[in-house]
């Protein structure tokens, strides 16, 4: 007999509502930790009918859904039949070549050779450990006696750092290895050893803390550079670090990376906490535009220092690709109108578009696909169960839509925060590798070697060549010229 007081319908609507957010959670983590991070989304003709015959039911979304645009794609015919193999790729010339003759055993006399064959075999030799070891003859000068002597003698070539053992080419392979290729210290301290070579773990790292001193203002000039760009892209990364105060646990702390995504600079800070006071004092004398994801700190900042805030188009996407398995119509829906926004992208990449153009293009094609999406989310989103996947995907689009489209109203600003994403991927390889930083000092330069090195990376300088040129020479530069050093001045001074 059921209870009169108890209405089993609703409890039994709130239940098939929580079972159903609880499959997509653990959708969501199954995704995190088996799938591909891979978010490419392509519709199929199927799915758009299918859209146009759902969403024609609501009187409300029709006028929106019959203008809709649809995309198009070519489908090119794949030539099924066998491809002859063009054969190796020939090696780089730049690389040494090592000539080996071998004449053939038993040569009858008289042969004539008519020409040869050319084999190339790509070797590798382990890289070398070796001393450098510097003489310096002494002088007596002619005039000198026995109460009044000179000796002469040449200085020494300046050094990274005195009195060390340690050489700018080995202090920049060992940063290299570390920060470029995750290979952490005690890794290289056991390559080392393989080479008859055995230095402490402690030696290792304090000769990496010394090297990261010495361009310590190499990073101030790059964080000048970056904040007094007009627009930077923000975002942040953990970073478990060891803590004294906490005995067998580690700290969770944060870098926080700022890029100039138009000029290729970048700048991490590491900060002990995720609250918004690293950020302020960052960003204290910053006037222009910051690009970041839904992070509510970004907005008290940017309210309190007059900072134009912009949000990233992908982080919206995201929401919506994790809502396909509950609401495909919907979902797809936007997703395809975004992608319709990114192929206004590439065509302005592909024309080669200066920012003028661009804005112009994007006011033309963007701006009114922004705002059809924008109407048509709103009137979605009362037809759907706000804590549902969709109806939060909804929700966060809406909330930020203004922000979302600030992109298009210009030339210059970007459509999403992917550039900065690719920037901390190293850090997160690192993670992995190095599991944590040794001291939130230890941090810090960390911060202050991902900067750099991520620059370079950036313009496309060897970091390695760039570096040991540094170390090598920077003890000695003049202070006022020191921005000469940073990576990309560095690569036009050498071009």
């Amino acid at each position: 007999m059921q209870h009169p007081n108890i209405d089993y319908k609703e409890r039994y609507e709130q239940a098939e509502q929580t079972i159903s957010q609880l499959k997509h959670e653990l959708a969501v983590l199954k995704k995190m930790i088996f799938g591909s991070r891979h978010e490419k989304f392509v519709s199929t003709e199927a799915s758009v009918q299918q859209l146009s015959l759902d969403m024609k039911a609501d009187q409300t979304a029709t006028s929106s859904i019959i203008s809709a645009q649809k995309i198009s794609y070519t489908r090119n015919k794949i030539n099924t039949d066998p491809v002859q193999h063009p054969g190796r790729n020939k090696l780089p010339d730049h690389l040494r070549r090592e000539e080996i003759i071998i004449d053939p055993i038993d040569l009858p006399q008289g042969s004539k050779r008519i020409g040869q064959l050319e084999t190339e075999v790509l070797e590798y030799k382990a890289a070398e450990l070796y001393v450098k070891r510097y003489i310096r003859p002494k002088y007596l000068a002619p005039e000198s006696n026995a109460d009044s002597s000179q000796i002469i003698t040449a200085p020494l070539p300046d050094m990274p750092l005195p009195k060390c053992i340690a050489g700018p080419g080995l202090l920049t392979q060992m940063i290299i290895d570390k920060f470029v290729d995750h290979l952490p210290l005690h890794r290289q301290m056991q390559r080392f050893e393989r080479s008859g070579v055995k230095l402490p773990y402690s030696t290792l790292t304090d000769w990496v803390g010394a090297a990261a001193n010495l361009i310590t203002p190499l990073y101030g000039a790059l964080v000048d550079q970056v904040l007094n760009a007009d627009y930077i892209q923000c975002d942040e990364s953990p970073m478990p670090v060891l803590d004294k105060d906490k005995k067998g646990k580690t700290h969770r702390g944060f870098f926080w990376a700022y890029q100039d995504s138009i000029n290729k600079l970048v700048v991490f800070d590491y900060q002990e906490g995720r609250n918004k006071d690293g950020p302020t004092q960052m960003l204290q004398k910053f006037k222009g535009t910051i690009q970041t994801d839904g992070y509510q700190i970004y907005d008290t900042i940017a309210e309190s220092s007059g900072i134009n805030l912009i949000h990233c188009m992908a982080h919206a996407r995201r929401y919506f690709v994790d809502a396909l398995e509950h609401d495909r119509t919907r979902a797809e829906h936007v997703l395809q109108q975004i992608q319709l926004l990114y192929e206004i992208e590439r065509e302005c990449n592909a024309q080669a578009y200066d920012i003028a153009d661009r804005k112009s293009h994007r006011f033309e094609k963007a701006v009114p696909i922004l705002a059809e999406l924008g109407v048509w989310m709103i009137n979605q989103y009362p037809q759907v169960l706000p804590k549902s996947p969709i109806g939060q995907a909804l929700a966060y689009s809406i909330k930020r839509w203004n922000k979302l489209c600030a992109y298009a109203q210009t030339g210059h600003l970007l459509p999403d925060n992917n550039p900065i994403e690719n920037s901390i991927r190293p850090i997160a390889l690192g993670r992995k590798n190095h599991l944590f930083a040794g001291s939130h000092e230890a941090a810090r330069r960390s911060a202050m070697l991902y900067s750099l090195l991520g620059t370079c990376k950036m313009h496309k300088v060897d970091p390695v060549e760039w570096l040991q040129d540094v170390l090598s020479r920077i003890a000695s530069y003049p202070v006022n010229r020191i921005k000469e050093l940073l990576p990309h001045n560095w690569k036009l001074k050498q071009s």
